[in-house]
């Protein structure tokens, strides 16, 4: 039986059904997942029993695996492959989280709007989240069509953000909740690199924006002005005619398109509740820049 392809919104997220991703994928049922990818750039897929193997394999479809952030810091204790980001609220023994333990402390960063791995000079391709438990109540995940949001941009303000470069680090977006516990090591790995704030997307050449929660300065920019462009940007892009609300269900497998879109974890009862989300995320052919023709040094 060929997968079915459901809208779930005119053109942004679908639904993927009769097939199941723990398995082996014949080329044509690849091929159908690739161009709803391109089409939609959210998919979600219910009623996915994997474990981890059997979602790094299906991620490894996609292109190379990216580590998990998580390894930079060398007294880090990983509960999960260290291809696998946890974000989730589990410790190593699978408790829960701690109100003041660090890693819930830097995994409420994802409660902003963000994109992911766009603080890697090779930033992602794609993310592949799968709910492994969820809460009762709260916790979902919102997504942004960049793509829309530069079509729906005035013509002047396209011309504005046209080859702008902005500088992308994990540490601003933490900073802004007030989290800066980085050891020497990760200020090394996460020093702000360059990242073009429009690019064209190569499989479809749609023009999307491309910003995050990550974006600490703009080259060329006052930082008082680029502060406001971004935030003006991403006021714009979450407009709800941009926005896919996604209630997990457990064993959704939700992939999306780390090129042209946004997203952010929704609020839930940390402390009463688990939540194990476990994602695998594929990295980008080339940093955005270069996929741009841009020749830019990094600082």
């Amino acid at each position: 039986m060929a997968i079915t392809v459901q809208s779930i919104t005119p053109s942004f997220a679908a639904e993927v059904g009769d097939v199941d991703l723990s398995r082996p994928l014949a080329a044509d049922d690849l091929a159908a997942i690739r161009a709803a990818f391109t089409k939609y750039a959210v998919l979600v897929f219910p009623d996915q029993h994997f474990d981890d193997d059997s979602q790094l394999d299906f991620a490894r479809n996609f292109g190379p695996l990216e580590t998990t952030v998580f390894k930079a810091r060398k007294e880090h204790k990983l509960r999960l492959h260290e291809n696998i980001a946890d974000v989730g609220n589990l410790d190593a023994e699978n408790r829960i989280l701690a109100a003041n333990d660090r890693q819930r402390l830097y995994n409420l960063g994802n409660r902003l709007w963000h994109t992911d791995s766009s603080f890697k000079r090779l930033p992602a391709y794609c993310s592949m989240l799968h709910a492994r438990s969820i809460p009762p109540i709260g916790g979902q995940t919102e997504f942004a069509d960049l793509r829309a949001a530069y079509d729906a941009l005035p013509e002047a303000a396209q011309r504005r953000v046209a080859g702008l470069v902005a500088e992308h680090s994990i540490m601003h977006s933490r900073a802004k909740l007030g989290f800066a516990d980085f050891d020497e090591s990760e200020r090394e790995a996460f020093k702000p690199v360059p990242q073009v704030l429009v690019r064209r997307l190569p499989d479809s050449g749609r023009m999307s924006l491309y910003i995050a929660s990550h974006i600490g300065a703009i080259r060329g920019m006052a930082d008082a002005e680029a502060r406001q462009l971004v935030e003006e940007l991403t006021a714009h892009a979450t407009q709800r005619q941009f926005v896919y609300g996604h209630r997990w269900r457990v064993n959704d497998l939700v992939i999306w398109d780390d090129r042209c879109t946004m997203h952010r974890g929704m609020d839930f009862d940390d402390q009463r509740y688990a939540r194990d989300m476990r994602r695998a995320t594929v990295s980008d052919i080339a940093p955005t820049c270069e996929q741009m023709g841009l020749s830019v040094a990094a600082e």
